[in-house]
């Protein structure tokens, strides 16, 4: 079996897709404005100034990606000679939430709309929370609203260390989140928690339940740690991975990968507290695993930039991943094909903390079935699906049910 590796820039969307506006996303635009906004000297901060640095991106097909996309120039600085594929797709499953973006990536849209809470104070349903208390051996929540994973910290985090009252809140995804501190309340504690949280939530639809562990001591200081969990509802049907471990292939989790698919067709997990640590698991991973698929999720992009409309942020880390590339390419191997995309926008420009409905980049890079990837216009893909069905192709596995092989040779 050849090798492929699957790297997702975690909310790195290329435009607003045609259905946006449905979700209040009809403007936005993750890539675009971030290479705008650098240009205009509205990124600066103490690690970057000035317009986007990301050569090595721009090489791959990035930059035409997103200018495909968007139907018009971006500020990237001269002509590059592009080497890989590259092109956007469509999402078809509904909403913008992360396993549904992930999954179709793999092979399984999802054609309908998880359960999510309304937005407004007291969002859970009184029955939930009242079985939460009793069968999650607690005394009292915290929040109950849809909030900022870090700005309910500052809010709640002090008299969480006070009562102990763990801090439910969620967003506009389909989610169940609860925060408590990692020592005072206890980790282990937490997990259990929020195993039960997901048995609750099961019956109303809603496809996460994440552990937030922080540390600190204030307001002032509390910070969110690596021991994040996420309790994920299975995929409803085979993906991509199943596919693979089928064919006794190895399927590599780096990062949040397991979690999403709820460890169905995983075969080992590896994590980092950070981007650059989880590009050093892939590095490890690449000397050790010649065959099969190392998917990697670069969570930073979303959780600490595009949800906390940090633009500065989140283009330091596209610089920072850009700069690792050269790493990648290095521990490629004739067998290996590399494909970048995203599972959905999160425009740190647009108002709100939420994802955004967007396009993501498709872009190939390195041997696809032997020979190497052309620098070919994939243009518009119709679904997420043609990403996982040509990676099934270049590893020589029966065709997945949905999606269209990508021409990359």
């Amino acid at each position: 079996m050849n090798r492929a590796i699957i790297i997702i820039l975690d909310s790195l969307g290329l435009g607003a897709s045609a259905d946006a506006a449905k979700y209040g996303d009809q403007n936005s635009d993750t890539f675009g404005h971030i290479v705008e906004a650098c240009e205009a000297g509205l990124a600066n901060n103490a690690q970057r100034n000035g317009p986007l640095k990301i050569p090595n991106l721009l090489r791959w097909g990035l930059g035409a990606a997103a200018v495909g996309s968007r139907k018009s120039s971006l500020p990237l600085g001269t002509h590059v000679n592009v080497q890989g594929a590259y092109g956007h797709a469509v999402e078809v499953s509904s909403g913008k939430d992360t396993p549904s973006g992930h999954w179709e990536i793999c092979g399984l849209p999802v054609p309908f709309e998880w359960g999510t809470f309304p937005q407004q104070e007291n969002c859970f349903p009184a029955q939930l929370m009242q079985d939460l208390l009793a069968q999650g051996n607690i005394e009292g929540t915290l929040a109950n609203k849809h909030a900022s994973g870090t700005d309910v910290l500052v809010e709640f985090g002090e008299e969480h260390l006070r009562t102990g009252y763990p801090i439910c809140y969620t967003s506009a995804d389909s989610v169940f989140q609860i925060a408590a501190h990692e020592q005072s309340f206890g980790l282990e504690r937490l997990y259990a928690l929020c195993e039960v949280a997901k048995k609750l939530v099961d019956p109303l639809n809603v496809t996460r339940v994440i552990a937030r562990p922080f540390k600190g001591t204030s307001g002032a200081d509390f910070e969110r740690t690596a021991n994040r969990k996420d309790l994920t509802t299975p995929p409803l049907g085979p993906t991509l991975l199943d596919h693979i471990q089928d064919q006794q292939g190895t399927v590599v989790s780096v990062g949040k990968i397991g979690d999403i698919f709820a460890h169905k067709g995983v075969s080992y997990t590896v994590k980092a507290a950070d981007n650059m640590g989880l590009v050093d698991q892939m590095l490890d991973q690449m000397i050790k695993v010649k065959e099969g698929l190392i998917f990697v999720n670069l969570v930073d992009f979303d959780s600490k930039y595009g949800h906390r409309r940090n633009v500065a942020g989140y283009a330091n880390a596209l610089e920072e991943f850009d700069a690792r590339l050269p790493e990648i390419e290095a521990k490629l191997e004739p067998q290996d094909l590399v494909l970048l995309s995203a599972d959905h926008g999160c425009d740190p420009t647009w108002p709100g903390s939420h994802h955004t409905r967007e396009h993501v980049p498709v872009v190939f890079y390195g041997h696809y079935c032997g020979a190497p990837v052309q620098a070919y216009n994939l243009g518009e893909r119709a679904t997420f699906a043609d990403m996982g069905q040509t990676v099934a192709h270049h590893l020589g596995l029966v065709p997945l049910e949905h999606g269209t092989v990508c021409k990359l040779t």
